[in-house]
């Protein structure tokens, strides 16, 4: 087990860092310099239908629970065509030795049940060099017509007992549907599942919609809209899609809101006689602070996961950087040094790096730093790349993309924090301004 677990640890890391003690083996520390990724070679054989309702969905489980694991790149799945065995029966013995035969070395075991509505799916997860089960088996139970959900869960279970990290694949997305030519851009909200499936709208394409943002717990999104002419932020419901307009502090434009982690409160910034600063609100109360005081811009305010510090984005220095003070305001400290300018800066789920748009030599990137400046790292370069998010276990980031010139396009990329496994979301239509919301309960 002890091989199969030092692998996946320094497959899965982009930096070198201690991690926490996984089975029986104690802590590592390993080392990633080489840049050279050999993922992880895995066998998902077709989950088993116990009753005949269930042969469709078992097949399309399986096949999700494998897309989703090789689709962080840290993982490739063995073709069935290469099984020496197959599994019969969820509950019979393992063959390691066929497994070890065709290079796996993890395996993932499943039965679906179907009983009306009602989806049961059993799943198993082993260590074929060790032949151990990693873990104890599960069941889930869900409805039929959720069991995107229940296959996205199973591969969140799988991936975090092999790395040791959070999985991200049970959770959505909120972002800007956009469609139209590049100079009439028609947006509204969309929410999706993390991988660009079952996209609903929330809102229709009436008025201008930006940055939309998910609380913690993802029930609700702030964005801004330009429906009464100015920008004013709103709060939307996402179960019901009702609305309320956010009660901000006096001023001519609110914009670029986020909620705090606890969901009781609003950063946002705010412009009033020509200078923008960022404030605080508290929703059950009203009470507004102004935390900036700055004759210059201050935007994109994003809360580290502690909630006691704030990254932002400000142009005091004469050009715009990036910097980080108190959430209760006080003297902010630069954190952005590189050639170019920054923006967008999004605190990591982790606390231990900042995501944020970087503007150099007529290139556009997303990049991320520690959070005191150094290690900065740039991940992807284009025309137009702006705008990250993070996945909730801080793994990987989404950002939107624009292509150039009038017929230019707007879409969604993911990127893992390393640099690689660059892709795009697979949406119909344009899409951009992701927020990536936590894991679903």
């Amino acid at each position: 087990m002890k091989r199969f677990l030092t692998l996946i640890t320094a497959i899965a890391l982009g930096w070198s860092m201690a991690i926490p003690a996984m089975a029986q083996n104690g802590p590592l520390r390993l080392t990633i310099t080489d840049g050279v990724i050999e993922p992880l070679p895995i066998a998902v054989p077709g989950f088993q239908a116990e009753n005949a309702a269930a042969a469709q969905v078992a097949a399309d489980i399986s096949r999700l629970v494998a897309q989703d694991l090789t689709g962080t790149g840290l993982f490739r799945e063995i073709p069935a065509n290469a099984f020496i065995s197959q599994v019969a029966s969820f509950t019979q013995p393992i063959a390691f030795p066929d497994w070890r035969a065709v290079n796996a070395q993890g395996l993932i075991t499943g039965a679906v049940t179907v009983s009306g509505n009602q989806l049961v799916v059993k799943f198993r997860l082993y260590d074929v060099f060790a032949g151990t089960e990693l873990g104890e088996g599960q069941q889930l139970v869900g409805t039929v017509d959720g069991w995107r959900r229940m296959a996205h869960k199973v591969a969140d279970a799988a991936y975090s007992r092999i790395t040791g990290e959070g999985g991200y694949f049970d959770s959505r997305v909120v972002f800007v549907s956009e469609a139209g030519p590049k100079d009439n851009r028609q947006k509204r909200l969309a929410i999706m599942d993390y991988d660009g499936a079952n996209v609903q709208f929330l809102t229709d394409s009436s008025t201008i919609v930006l940055a939309p943002r998910f609380s913690p717990n993802g029930d609700r999104v702030l964005y801004t809209s330009f429906e009464s002419g100015f920008p004013r932020i709103n709060v939307l419901n996402v179960a019901n899609v009702g609305r309320q307009q956010l009660a901000t502090a006096p001023g001519e434009m609110a914009f670029s809101p986020r909620f705090s982690r606890d969901g009781r409160q609003v950063i946002y910034s705010l412009s009033n006689g020509g200078n923008t600063d960022i404030y605080r609100t508290d929703l059950a109360t009203g009470q507004h602070v102004r935390l900036t005081q700055a004759p210059s811009i201050e935007t994109a305010p994003s809360l580290s996961p502690g909630g006691d510090q704030i990254v932002f984005e400000s142009d005091r220095s004469g050009t715009q950087q990036l910097y980080i003070m108190s959430a209760n305001g006080g003297e902010p400290r630069r954190i952005s040094f590189g050639e170019g300018r920054y923006g967008t800066p999004v605190w990591s789920p982790r606390g231990d790096l900042v995501a944020f748009t970087k503007q150099n030599a007529g290139r556009f990137h997303i990049g991320v730093m520690r959070t005191d400046g150094s290690e900065e790292r740039l991940l992807t370069s284009s025309f137009l790349d702006e705008g990250p998010t993070w996945a909730p276990n801080g793994r990987v980031i989404m950002f939107s993309r624009e292509t150039q010139g009038a017929g230019g396009t707007s879409a969604m990329y993911s990127v893992d924090i390393s640099g690689r496994n660059l892709k795009a979301v697979p949406l119909q239509g344009g899409a951009s301004d992701p927020s990536w919301g936590p894991l679903q309960p």
